[in-house]
């Protein structure tokens, strides 16, 4: 029988440079499968403090994207400790974890999930709205024009390349200048000269904003760029040397 999950609100903490903030702790997820259950994390432990830019590495199938996911709270654990800017995320209800996520996290995709239906412009004003932020559009234009989309307000994102696609992504997920920011792998469905580019923007706002910023990526030479590299295997957290079969060197 599944417990119920203790209702709390959710914390906003301006995070200090230093400080963790993230703080996973022996987090095990177990998922169902038709062939039987599946261990996807194995007693993964992990500190990010406030300021860090952290490169995940490792092979697929090594719980990367799913650690990303349980930092963001779209993911419960089966067990463990989970805490991020502050929150007990296992303690939170799916509304709470919705207001976390819109005050404290910015998510950037490989597959850039922009809402077709919307503008350039309307896309990056979402989380502002949601976050009742006065001025929306006009911190969304603000926001696009400093990853040089300034001329692409109006346009939807068929309308746009893959790298113009993922600099609105980066825009929306810096609008609202969250303490967090997780890449899952965000050069994955661009040319290596577009991929830079939108690398190089992604490192300048983080910088900009002193936001603290979680990297997946299978590319050395971007994590290299990062203050620390940290590598998964088999849902843990590995020691040691990072092998050449989990990163390709440029």
């Amino acid at each position: 029988m599944d417990l119920p999950i203790p209702q709390q609100s959710p914390r906003h903490v301006d995070a200090t440079a230093g400080e963790p903030i993230v703080e996973l702790v022996d987090v095990h997820l177990h998922l169902a499968s038709a062939g039987g259950e599946v261990n996807i994390l194995r007693g993964l432990d992990l500190t990010v403090t406030a300021g860090e830019t952290i490169g995940v590495v490792g092979p697929s199938g090594s719980g990367k994207s799913t650690m990303m996911m349980v930092i963001a709270g779209l993911e419960r654990p089966t067990s463990g400790s989970v805490r991020v800017a502050g929150n007990d995320l296992p303690q939170l209800d799916e509304n709470a974890l919705a207001l976390f996520r819109r005050r404290s996290i910015g998510i950037v995709f490989q597959a850039f999930h922009l809402v077709p239906t919307m503008t350039a412009i309307e896309n990056v004003a979402i989380p502002l709205e949601f976050a009742r932020i006065a001025d929306a559009f006009e911190k969304a234009k603000k926001s696009l024009e400093t990853v040089g989309l300034g001329d692409r307000l109006p346009h939807y994102p068929s309308q746009l390349s893959g790298g113009e696609q993922q600099r609105v992504a980066i825009a929306r997920a810096f609008a609202t200048k969250p303490a967090l920011l997780l890449a899952d792998e965000p050069t994955g469905n661009l040319d290596g000269e577009t991929g830079e580019q939108v690398i190089n923007i992604l490192f300048e706002r983080a910088e900009r904003y002193g936001t603290t910023l979680l990297l997946i990526t299978h590319d050395a030479a971007i994590a290299r760029r990062c203050s620390r590299v940290v590598q998964l295997r088999d849902g843990r957290i590995a020691t040691g040397p990072i092998t050449s079969n989990q990163t390709t060197s440029l």
